[in-house]
């Protein structure tokens, strides 16, 4: 499968405090991630397992690698940035125990881009795949360049990983790359296939496959597919935050905010990351329940500013707070992360703040690979209706409105509110014109 058109990023990793601490820079790797943690989920099991065999084992080097893996695991199912930690302490004592070993670096690296720090990643991926031809090395290089805005080297990454693995993992990112493009029937496409390659023994991954192809599906309108795969992932991994964030948009969009509340609640308790809060708050007011929406947005203000800034970025500009605060986030997001959402969080902070050129020009940045997302041609209209623009609004404003069903409430009724801004402006725009035109010269009659 060619990828002509990258990866579906994983959620946001979350920086909120927590508790796993970073150690000390004197700390030993190896008796950190050996350190007991408890837990009585099924991969808390694992990890238990491999500390103690690990502890008695001559030869670490292999269970060292498969515990840091583990730590990443964990990571993704609890959105607990502290087991990315541990999963980076595991490939530093995997480099004391076997110095030469690439599984280190290929752990390493994973752990860099997991926390942002993607030059970092990138470094790591480049040294890899100039000594060896491992298809997740080229998964590394290319999420690194694109998360920092470098499509067309990331793609050649992406394309190199395929010829060497076709598998859940490779069809996941093309399936990601087509949608950046703008091909939705091609990402659809590439997701049944990474849902196919997917298997028992990676449940978490088949989840996640199985929840981005529900979104793509949900975007193009086909609401049972959406459904029937949001059932798959949860039959996967129950409870799996993702899947149920996205039931939960689903019932929203559907009208149905009482039905929406119980999956949002559940999601955002093992994720409470902005989009969980935010999305759980605006099912909250949509149900009446204030009282109970504005303890939920207490709780982004505390966390999200740490959690996941692009996005709570997104939503001060949205509400119409803080706009210094939100501009300075997606500023500072900014300095590590340059792909078209960074960029549309920019503008529309910009826009916030009544810079309306520079939002401009952001905004043509955002929309510079061609994807079809909801919440780009959103604020496209909006920004281009503020610079009098009313013709290339009202075309974003059409883009918009087709897929409004995948924007939150809040979102929808902004973008029925710019809606009605611009039209009200196009009709008095060309009464102003009629008004204004001189009849024309009554010819004498012969």
């Amino acid at each position: 499968m060619a990828l002509y058109a990258t990866w579906t990023p994983r959620e946001e990793t979350p920086e909120r405090t927590v508790a796993i601490e970073r150690p000390s820079l004197a700390a030993d790797p190896l008796k950190i991630v050996l350190t007991p943690l408890g837990g009585d989920e099924k991969i808390d099991r694992q990890i238990a397992d491999l500390q103690q065999r690990i502890a008695a084992a001559p030869e670490q080097h292999l269970l060292l690698e498969r515990l840091g893996w583990a730590f990443v695991a964990k990571a993704r199912l609890s959105s607990d940035p502290g087991y990315y930690t541990l999963a980076e302490q595991a490939a530093k004592a995997l480099q004391t125990a076997a110095p030469d070993e690439p599984a280190a670096l290929l752990l390493l690296g994973h752990t860099h881009h997991a926390m942002h720090r993607f030059a970092e990643a990138e470094k790591i991926a480049l040294q890899l795949t100039g000594e060896r031809e491992f298809a997740f090395d080229y998964a590394l290089l290319g999420d690194a360049l694109m998360e920092q805005g470098r499509l067309d080297p990331a793609i050649a990454a992406y394309q190199k990983m395929i010829d060497l693995k076709p598998c859940l993992q490779t069809y996941s990112r093309v399936a990601y790359m087509r949608w950046l493009k703008g091909d939705l029937r091609g990402a659809i496409g590439a997701a049944r296939a990474a849902v196919s390659a997917g298997s028992p023994k990676e449940p978490e991954a088949t989840a996640w496959a199985s929840t981005r192809l529900a979104a793509y599906e949900w975007q193009a309108g086909e609401m049972a597919g959406a459904s029937s795969h949001l059932d798959l992932a949860l039959q996967r991994v129950p409870g799996y935050a993702p899947a149920l964030l996205l039931r939960g948009k689903l019932l929203m969009a559907d009208g149905k905010f009482a039905d929406a509340i119980p999956p949002l609640e559940q999601a955002a308790a093992a994720s409470p990351l902005p989009d969980y809060l935010w999305s759980l708050s605006d099912a909250l007011r949509a149900a009446g329940r204030n009282d109970e929406a504005g303890k939920v947005e207490t709780e982004l203000a505390r966390s999200g500013a740490s959690a996941d800034p692009r996005t709570y970025s997104i939503f001060l500009s949205t509400r119409g707070e803080r706009a210094a605060q939100a501009l300075l986030l997606a500023k500072e997001e900014l300095q590590t992360r340059q792909d078209v959402f960074t960029y549309d969080a920019l503008a529309w902070a910009q826009f916030s703040n009544g810079e309306v050129i520079a939002a401009q020009e952001n905004m043509q940045r955002a929309l510079a690979e061609g994807t079809h997302d909801a919440r780009l041609f959103f604020h496209a209209a909006t920004i281009a209706a503020a610079a009098g623009e009313n013709a290339r609004a009202l075309e974003f404003l059409t883009e918009a409105r087709a897929l409004e069903r995948v924007l939150l409430p809040s979102e929808r009724a902004a973008l029925g509110q710019t809606t009605a801004a611009l039209l009200a402006a196009t009709d008095s725009q060309i009464s102003s014109n009629q008004s204004t035109q001189k009849p024309e010269a009554e010819l004498p009659i012969p």
